[in-house]
């Protein structure tokens, strides 16, 4: 796990992440949460809550969101904005799937790291 193949890098396989939930991965940039929706999307944000900093990956994913558990905030997982009223944004990160595999684009870590 966390091998470096070019610019991605290796996180874990798309199963060890639960429908509807999140895994943590831990990088140079911090948590990043990796998180599966029902259709079986998967996407990729800072694991941080821009509101109040709250650890989303403990949060309810519904749609192509989650609610932060601390406050209620839903970021979308597709940009990391908050949605509605509130405003605000968590960093997304590229990956991709390869043979159920799963890969976190390792240059946009670099640039939160930085």
């Amino acid at each position: 796990m966390n091998a470096m193949t070019k610019e991605w890098i290796e996180v874990g396989a798309v199963d060890d992440v639960p429908v509807r939930g999140a895994r943590r991965v831990h990088t140079q940039a911090g948590e990043i949460a990796v998180f599966k929706c029902a259709d079986g999307s998967l996407f990729a944000l800072r694991n941080r809550c821009p509101h109040k900093g709250g650890p989303l990956s403990e949060g309810i994913v519904h749609g192509h969101g989650v609610t932060c558990p601390l406050h209620n905030w839903v970021i979308d997982l597709s940009t990391g904005e908050a949605t509605g009223a509130d405003k605000g944004c968590t960093p997304q990160i590229p990956l991709k799937v390869e043979d159920g595999r799963i890969f976190l684009d390792g240059a946009a870590i670099a640039k939160l790291a930085a």
